[in-house]
């Protein structure tokens, strides 16, 4: 059960850091506007990303895939890729932008995965 609880932090943890990531990209890198991309609709789908995503990361892949590192490294590729297919869709941006948000997005997440499970 406790895997189980790790996963619910872990959720929580990537809803919150994606979501700063994806609107500070949005708003400040990318310079778009609310009239263009609600808050709304940055707050759905960045929602909707993680809650997506994360699941299939933690339960599903493990039963293929047994090497950490290669489960690290084929996750995190394929949950860039999906993503950006998601934001590509909803936010309408150019797949170049989609799989930049992706990438920072998850990297952040990432970074902040490894920083806090160490300190446990």
């Amino acid at each position: 059960m406790i895997y189980e609880y790790h996963f619910l932090i872990a959720l929580l943890v990537t809803v919150m850091i994606e979501i700063m990531v994806l609107f500070t990209t949005v708003r400040y890198l990318f310079k778009i506007n609310r009239t263009s991309i609600p808050d709304s609709l940055l707050l759905f789908t960045g929602t909707f990303c993680s809650f997506s995503t994360l699941p299939y990361l933690w339960f599903v892949l493990p039963m293929f895939i047994k090497t950490y590192s290669h489960l690290v490294a084929i996750g995190e590729v394929s949950v860039i890729l999906v993503e950006a297919v998601i934001y590509f869709f909803v936010l309408k941006v150019r797949i170049e932008k989609a799989l930049f948000m992706s990438f920072i997005c998850n990297l952040a997440s990432f970074l902040a995965g490894i920083y806090l499970f160490s300190l446990f």
